[in-house]
């Protein structure tokens, strides 16, 4: 299809907007705190906005929609768990780091474990935000390709160019900016979508509802007690463990709390951008569903190739390019552009900060200055974004590889989460109870990752794990902790044991 000119007009200047934003902070961003902190001094408003826009991604503007389409609501169970792991994180994880007060989320291993720890956690932060950088530019592609017909490795090019040239330049403030503009695009984005086939029902409003009950479309899943299924508890328990995650250890969001003046305003951030994130995805699921009841209504409206199965994450954006009024698709193309270009930005300014702090100041240049700091920083971010670049196009057609690297993540996420608690909750464990409790649970999540994609037939079947995929990160992270909790415990038995039978018995004194 071809862009009408309105359309394009809209999206055009969205977009460009949003890079000039960003690009302006550049006269502003003269130090590392500036860069990696934006000073100290943004508004909690504009922070919370950013955190809701990192945890939104492109993939979620199309995928969510895609799910309640293709099934009901079960996944809106994850945004249910935010509640819980935001509390978790008010209490606990913010006034730790901002109590440390360094900017990398992992100098607290460090604290804890030693330099391994902190090595380990960091390193894998890097390798999956350079994958995670590569999957979403590849991914943003994807629906501009197959709405418009723009070539895939152009769009990749030309958007991982856009978000390094105002990441470089404005560092966390202008990422921070523009992900609260482009938050407030794609929020703006799904309200008038969701309305548009709210009221484009042949028979009004209430035959979405009425579709959408008839199919069970509005279920949140089993409240059975299988392990094996995406019961609703086991999509609760997921999400707990994945948004502690998110909240708890990830950069990305420990550098945003790290630039607001106070704690206070570093919590109230937290909970709106947090909390905003769950009325906003209910949209995005409600989408999913009224698509569902739109194309029940009026089938032929939907190309056959449409309507097989595995075909529902391409209807959302079918109905964005032939279903909206002109200049509603250039708002809505803009806001999956937003969502992507924000987490892209985010993940280049965090890595740049890790390289630096634990990196370079770390082992390099103990004593660099302000000049040296800011070529570490600009260089790290254009360095990310253009593997990321390279990641991506790389990626393109290769779907096994994607899926792979899936599976990978989730073993890089867990053992970090998992050595995260135990170094907090578990106050007299030590370096070994670490290391074990790591090996021990990373081992779980390899096995828990790997085995479905191996053992497929025959007496391999015996040694595949039947849990759920998303029990991966609950049972690796648990593993972890628990394993470490005991070491320490036994341990420490075991030596208390030997020192009272090999050592003499002191003579009493008197009191």
């Amino acid at each position: 299809m071809k862009l009408p000119l309105l359309d394009f007009i809209v999206f055009f200047v969205l977009t460009a907007g949003n890079i000039i934003l960003g690009a302006s902070f550049y006269f502003k961003n003269k130090t590392t705190d500036q860069f990696t902190a934006g000073g100290r001094k943004l508004p909690a408003w504009v922070v919370g906005m950013s955190i809701f826009a990192t945890f939104v991604s492109s993939i979620s503007f199309l995928g969510l929609p895609g799910k309640a389409y293709a099934s009901n609501w079960n996944a809106f169970v994850f945004s249910l768990s935010i509640p819980f792991a935001t509390i978790m994180t008010i209490r606990f994880f913010i006034p730790l780091y901002r109590g440390i007060g360094n900017i990398s989320a992992y100098y607290y291993l460090e604290q804890r474990f030693g330099a391994w720890a902190r090595i380990y956690a960091s390193t894998c932060y890097i390798l999956t935000q350079l994958m995670r950088t590569g999957a979403i530019l590849m991914l943003l592609a994807l629906p501009l390709n197959a709405l418009f017909g723009w070539d895939i490795k152009t769009v990749i090019i030309l958007t991982g160019v856009m978000v390094m040239f105002y990441t470089v330049l404005g560092g966390i403030k202008a990422v921070i900016w523009t992900d609260a503009i482009q938050g407030i695009i794609l929020i703006t984005g799904a309200i008038v979508c969701a309305l548009i086939l709210t009221f484009s029902m042949p028979e009004g409003p209430g035959q979405v509802f009425r579709i959408a009950a008839e199919n069970n479309k509005f279920s949140l899943g089993s409240l059975g007690t299988s392990l094996s299924e995406s019961t609703f508890w086991v999509v609760l328990i997921y999400g707990l463990f994945i948004n502690l995650q998110n909240y708890g250890i990830d950069q990305n969001y420990i550098q945003r709390y790290m630039t607001t003046g106070t704690d206070r305003e570093a919590k109230a951030s937290t909970w709106f951008g947090s909390m905003l994130y769950i009325p906003v995805s209910l949209i995005f699921f409600y989408i999913g569903t009224a698509l569902f009841a739109y194309y029940t209504a009026r089938p032929e409206l939907l190309p056959a190739e449409l309507g097989v199965a595995g075909a529902a994450d391409k209807v959302f954006p079918y109905f964005i390019a032939t279903g909206l009024p002109a200049g509603i698709t250039g708002l809505l193309i803009a806001s999956i552009f937003a969502a992507g270009m924000s987490t892209v930005a985010t993940s280049l300014n965090s890595t740049a900060t890790i390289v630096l702090n634990d990196y370079y100041k770390r082992y390099i240049n103990k004593d660099a200055g302000e000049k040296a700091s800011m070529k570490v920083l600009y260089l790290s971010s254009f360095l990310t974004g253009t593997i990321g670049i390279f990641i991506a196009l790389a990626l393109v057609g290769v779907k096994s590889a994607l899926d792979a690297w899936w599976s990978l993540a989730s073993i890089f996420s867990g053992g970090m989460l998992g050595l995260f608690l135990l170094g907090y909750f578990s106050k007299k464990s030590v370096r070994t109870d670490a290391v074990i409790g790591v090996i021990i649970g990373v081992l779980v999540i390899v096995w828990m990752s790997l085995s479905p994609l191996y053992f497929t037939e025959g007496r391999s079947l015996a040694f595949r794990s039947s849990f759920h995929t998303n029990l991966t990160i609950v049972f690796g992270t648990m593993t972890i902790f628990l394993v470490g909790f005991l070491m320490t415990n036994l341990l420490k038995r075991r030596g208390s044991n030997a020192l009272i039978g090999n050592t003499p018995h002191a003579p009493q004194r008197g009191v």
